[in-house]
């Protein structure tokens, strides 16, 4: 089959997915990213190779009837940040790929409250692109286990590669399970984390803490210290018995802080102010 797709360096492995199944790519689009979660540049390259039309600006109805007057079948769409207009009047199909265990966690990006859950499973799951997000019918889904320790890294690398082999299998069997599709009923929508839920309370639990630090990971949490605010995006932690208020630092070295939790202490290695004047709040180290 001919097929347009949007993507991303993440999720590459839909695309090769359908590419190791033998359909054939007419035009990939991408959307600007930041490099430190995620890039576009393998997902153009691999596009370049293939000698196809790349798209850095949205989406419009003028690209969607061009896809169809060039023969496009399907549109696969792994990632894009903009709401993709009405395809049915110019393709026959198009699917999105959402990584959750749908019809649970719809919403932009499930993955860090996976993590803050504790969910002991997840999946990727493709289905048919709705106008509403992520409610599509369900062609088929990847499941896998999360172990009690999950980061945003591990689940991140986890749900690229089971999209991968996902995508492979829905390639392969495009038409019947397109067929066979099953309604997603009664679910819900995970949205974005607000900035509470991004930011610790040293009043909780140490292992509170630590599960909040390994869900945010390189998408940095925030805490405030003295009055100032950082990013955090590697910390340690440990319980043990102590006296001093929660919130309060009580080791410097070098750029390393511990700070009181509830019961025990959280170790913060790599970190960043936000706002204030770091001096003020950590005057021992300046």
């Amino acid at each position: 089959m001919r097929f347009a797709i949007t993507a991303s360096d993440s999720s590459l492995g839909v695309f090769n997915g359908f590419l190791k199944a033998g359909w054939e790519p007419l035009k990939l689009f991408v959307f600007s990213t930041h490099g430190t979660l995620d890039s576009n540049h393998k997902a153009i390259e691999l596009a370049q190779s293939k000698n196809i039309n790349v798209q850095l600006s949205r989406m419009t109805e003028d690209d969607l009837r061009g896809l169809g007057e060039s023969g496009c079948e399907a549109l696969i769409v792994a990632g894009y940040k903009w709401r993709i207009g009405d395809w049915k009047p110019y393709l026959k199909h198009a699917v999105n790929f959402h990584p959750s265990p749908l019809p649970y966690a719809r919403g932009p990006y499930p993955i860090p409250r996976a993590i803050l859950e504790n969910r002991k499973s997840w999946a990727v799951t493709c289905h048919r692109l709705d106008p509403d997000f992520d409610t599509g019918d369900i062609l088929a889904a990847e499941t896998f286990q999360l172990h009690d320790n999950e980061c945003h890294e591990s689940l991140s690398l986890k749900t690229q590669m089971a999209s991968g082999r996902l995508a492979e299998r829905v390639a392969k069997e495009f038409p019947q399970l397109w067929s066979r599709a099953v309604p997603q009923g009664a679910g819900d929508y995970w949205p974005k984390l607000t900035q509470e839920e991004l930011t610790i309370n040293f009043s909780s639990s140490v292992d509170t803490i630590m599960r909040q630090v390994r869900a945010l990971g390189l998408l940095e949490c925030l805490a405030y210290i003295n009055g100032v605010l950082i990013c955090i995006r590697r910390a340690v932690g440990w319980t043990e018995m102590h006296s001093h208020s929660a919130g309060a630092v009580v080791h410097v070295h070098n750029k390393s802080l511990v700070v009181a939790a509830q019961d025990g202490y959280i170790g913060i290695i790599d970190w960043n102010v936000v706002s204030a004047d770091v001096s003020k709040a950590f005057p021992q180290q300046y």
